[in-house]
């Protein structure tokens, strides 16, 4: 086997390795499903041992296909460096983006920068991928991830995108038809509250301040979501009480679809963060989107 194919093949199975598909990993190479597979039964051949699980439903690493792509992943950095390298002779930046974000900062955030990014910078190539749990952005391939800032790793590089944030208790006129309005957060215990469950299973505490005085209350309820759409769904249809980013809901309490409530109790709190890892060199797709979101902070902040 020549070295270009060894390289090739070593590139198929980092690929299926971190989509764990051998569609997705073709789709990422611009390779068919069958050239993948073929790739990487011609180096578990050549190695000798078996690097995949498969089932009809999922493909994962045995031991060790784990050892090896431990072993690659600095080599292969090296590779990808080197390459994005010789985009500094290129007149624009170049390359695949890929991004991962929470399903919240997609939605105000990064999708309003889409178009304009994808405009000014024809030779990138985008893929966004929206996940509300916690993800080893460098394990998965991406190069960026956008989460709030207690939750970025502390060894990631960080940059603020977007304005700080506040949540917002909403109702709809039809809920409170049913239910007095409250006045103060131990009026809660008396309504139907809709309940937010992060994918690690942990059911979010409604955080509120108010000149000082902080509580976090375990809200009862009797619908629990996981996806910010869904709360406001259920707000809307006046199922109870949702929780969610102001943002989120703007415009819906504008328009009256939904009523805010104890607004006093619903404190400001920093935003969110595009983190990425420290690295030799950082790939120009990364540079121009970053160059992006900090043009467009800059431009929507107040003057001083």
């Amino acid at each position: 086997m020549s070295s270009p194919d060894n390289l090739s093949h070593l590139a198929a199975f980092a690929a299926v390795a971190r989509h764990g598909s051998f569609r997705k990993a073709g789709a990422e190479l611009a390779l068919s499903t069958s050239a993948i597979s073929y790739a990487i039964r011609g180096l578990e051949e050549r190695l000798g041992v078996s690097l995949f699980n498969r089932t009809t439903r999922s493909v994962a690493l045995t031991e060790a296909g784990r050892r090896l792509l431990e072993r690659l992943r600095p080599a292969l950095r090296d590779v990808s460096d080197a390459l994005e390298e010789m985009n500094n002779f290129r007149t624009a930046p170049a390359g695949l983006l890929r991004i991962n974000t929470s399903r919240a900062a997609c939605h105000l955030l990064v999708a309003p920068l889409m178009p304009r990014f994808l405009a000014a910078y024809p030779e990138i190539q985008l893929e966004i991928v929206e996940d509300d749990g916690l993800v080893d952005i460098v394990g998965g391939g991406f190069d960026v991830g956008i989460r709030f800032e207690e939750t970025v790793p502390e060894d990631m590089v960080a940059v603020p995108i977007g304005p700080t944030q506040r949540v917002a208790m909403v109702g709809a006129p039809a809920y409170f038809a049913r239910h007095p309005v409250p006045l103060h957060p131990d009026d809660l215990a008396v309504h139907d509250c809709i309940r937010f469950r992060f994918p690690s299973g942990r059911v979010y505490k409604w955080e509120l301040e108010k000149e000082g005085v902080a509580l976090e209350l375990d809200v009862r309820g009797r619908l629990t979501v996981g996806t910010m759409d869904l709360w406001v769904r259920a707000a809307l249809d006046g199922v109870g009480l949702a929780f969610v980013l102001e943002d989120y809901v703007g415009d819906l309490v504008r328009e009256g679809r939904l009523v805010r409530v104890l607004e006093e109790w619903c404190p400001r709190f920093p935003g969110f963060m595009l983190y990425y890892p420290r690295q030799r060199q950082m790939p120009s797709a990364l540079r121009a989107f970053i160059d992006l979101v900090r043009a467009t902070r800059d431009a929507d902040s107040p003057p001083l």
